[in-house]
Formats: C-alpha cells, sequence, structure tokens
C-alpha cells in the first residue's frame, strides 16, 4: 500500500525529491558556468544518497566538518572528502589517518600550529601526504588567521612539516562579503607566489549569496550546503523562492487552547530553536497568518486567527529557520515523489558530531 503524507507518524522531516534534485542541477549549472569548482557540503543532508547525487551532477568532491561526517561519507564513490575543522586530539587523529587510507583524496584545515604539528606526527611516515589547507577569517569571525602574512607564515610550515603538502586557501566569508574574501584571498595568493610556494585551491562558500558566487579571478572552488533542501532563511536572502523549499516539517495539531492559540507535535527538538534573525520559528505552508511563536521540547506554540482556526488532527507542512539542523534530528526522513507517495531514507551521518 502507498504511503502518503496522511499516514506517516508526525513530527516528520519530508523532502521532495525532485525539487532537491532540480536545486542540485541549478547551482551546478551556475558553478560551471562561471568556472568554479563545486564542492558541497554534507551538514544539510547528511546522506550519501543525496552526496551520491550531487556527485553525479558533477561536483568535484565533498565538504564534511566532521570526521565521524567523513567516516559515514566514505562509502562507495565518495572518496574525495575536504574535512573544513581544526582536529585536535590522538583518538581523532588516528582515525583521521585511517579515513585518509579509505580515500583517492582527503584534505583538512588548520589555522594555528597546535593542529599542524597534530598533523605532522601523525601523518609522518604516510605514504601520502595529508593536503592541509590554512583557514583565513575574511570577515565572518569564526576560526581563520586575522591576515595574509599569518595565512603565509602557516602555509610555509605547512610545507616543511613532514608527512604534510600545503593544499591551498580555505575561508567561509561573512554574508555579503565576497569582494572582501577575495581581496584578502588575492593578497595572500600574491604574497605566496613571491615565496615560491603553490596554492592548488581556493576554496569559499556560503547559500546566502550563491548566485552571485564567481571566481572573482582568485576562487577556485565554492563549498555550499544549505542550498539543496532551502529554508525560510533564504528565501529572505532571495537566494530562492518558497517553491525552491524541498525540505518541510510535517506536524499535527494535538491541541487548541484558546481560540488564538494551536499547538503542534513539533518542537525545539525538531524545528530547533535558531532563529537566524526572525522572531519565529517558520513559515507555515499555505497559511501566512500563523506564526510559529514558541517552541519547547516537544510542543510547538501557533499563533492563529480565530476566524481561520486550524482544527486538532489537522497536519500542517513547515518550512524551518534553519534546515540543517532539522537533518540532524532525524535517523530517517521520508522522501517524496512527483505522485506524493512517500518512502524512508536513513540519514547516515545523523548525530555525527565528533
Amino acid at each position: 500500500m502507498a504511503t502518503d503524507i496522511n499516514s506517516i507518524h508526525t513530527p516528520a522531516f519530508v523532502v521532495n525529491e525532485a525539487v532537491a534534485l532540480q536545486n542540485i542541477a541549478a547551482f551546478q549549472a551556475h558553478c560551471d558556468q562561471v568556472g568554479l569548482a563545486l564542492r558541497p557540503h554534507i551538514k544539510t543532508h547528511k546522506s550519501v544518497h543525496f552526496a551520491k547525487a550531487q556527485l553525479a551532477a558533477g561536483a568535484n568532491g565533498i565538504t564534511c566538518q566532521k570526521i565521524s561526517e567523513a567516516e559515514a561519507m566514505a562509502v562507495d564513490g565518495i572518496d574525495d572528502i575536504l574535512i573544513t575543522y581544526n582536529i585536535l586530539g590522538d583518538a581523532k587523529l588516528r582515525r583521521l589517518r585511517a579515513l585518509s587510507e579509505r580515500l583517492t583524496a582527503l584534505a583538512v584545515v588548520a589555522d594555528n600550529m597546535v593542529v599542524i604539528n597534530g598533523l605532522s606526527r601523525t601523518f609522518s611516515g604516510a605514504s601520502e601526504p595529508l593536503k592541509v589547507l590554512v583557514e583565513c577569517d575574511t570577515g565572518a569571525g569564526r576560526c581563520g588567521v586575522q591576515s595574509p602574512e599569518a595565512a603565509v607564515a602557516l602555509a610555509e610550515k605547512i610545507a616543511v612539516l613532514p608527512g604534510l603538502q600545503f593544499g591551498g586557501l580555505m575561508t567561509y566569508p561573512a554574508v555579503g562579503g565576497a569582494k572582501n574574501a577575495a581581496e584578502f584571498l588575492r593578497e595572500t595568493k600574491k604574497l605566496l607566489d613571491e615565496c615560491g610556494l603553490a596554492c592548488p585551491v581556493i576554496s569559499s562558500g556560503g547559500s546566502p549569496d550563491m548566485w552571485s558566487a564567481t571566481t572573482d579571478g582568485i576562487i577556485s572552488e565554492y563549498r555550499i550546503g544549505t542550498y539543496i533542501y532551502n529554508d525560510r532563511s533564504l528565501v529572505r536572502a532571495g537566494a530562492c523562492t518558497w517553491d525552491e523549499c524541498a525540505g518541510h516539517v510535517v506536524a499535527t495539531v494535538v491541541s487548541t487552547p484558546t481560540p488564538e492559540r494551536a499547538i503542534i507535535d513539533a518542537g525545539s527538538k525538531v524545528l530547533t530553536s535558531d532563529l537566524l534573525g526572525f522572531t519565529d520559528h517558520g513559515h507555515v505552508v499555505g497559511h501566512p497568518e500563523i506564526r510559529v511563536v514558541g517552541l519547547s521540547e516537544e510542543h510547538g506554540t501557533l499563533s492563529v486567527d480565530p476566524q481561520n482556526p486550524l482544527a486538532i488532527g489537522q497536519r500542517i507542512r513547515i518550512v524551518p529557520n534553519h534546515v540543517c539542523v532539522v537533518s540532524n534530528m532525524f535517523d530517517e526522513i521520508w522522501i517524496e515523489g512527483s505522485d506524493g507517495n512517500l518512502a524512508q531514507l536513513s540519514i547516515d551521518a545523523r548525530g555525527r558530531v565528533i
């Protein structure tokens, strides 16, 4: 018997596969047109199924944030992985070394000598050196060296330490900060050239600015995650439409305590508490007048119009503010076909945060 939206347990995360595949194809075409290699970030879908779809569309590899994510992705045909996180500690470094032996290509990033020295100790004597990109803070205020000169100093250390190979530069710009990032990276590349250090990859990224992404005469690779599903934050940014939002949280109304209030079975453990500048917690599809005004762990509180009430047992779809976190809340999601039928998909890297 076919499974449809009314027969599944809620709360649930439902992904329209046709929309997700269209999103993959559209941005791959953009990158092909402007001359950028595309390396999607799997943090949004955490799924081997969709990682393979991205690679089949033309991506040159994938991006992971943690070793455990990369371990989950290191299966048939997924053998080119960049881990964009400082990796510390002997246990993690041993896992990284083991992972490298399973892949055709593995690269990591670093922004300090403590991390670099640990990588060198671990990969000294390896049959192939580990590629290490220097992470640069070009305005987002997270990890990264603070100046082109500091980036070059680290690159020079990487280039001479045993077991390592300087792989290039990596940044995650602030939203709207692509030009500043390009200037930082251009100056760094100039200094590297003066030192005689080759810089094979210059990697940038970000979904909010994806349609304006270009090489800027310096960027060679683009990393992007949210674009596969899209979410409310990207609609606000003008990067997509509601129809291009592939991922919906499906919830059931379980209570209507007052004419102005309804309660759904999706709380912070599903929709997450990420606001990203909004004052509420998601867009209710087909009901722009409804606001998700509060979340506790298992309850979502909706502000409704008493003239257009919701009924107990009614199901609604919500486009989350930040879809990436939602994928990590479920062991399995539902893939929605063009006929409305649903099939379950296991989330391979769900909970892989170490």
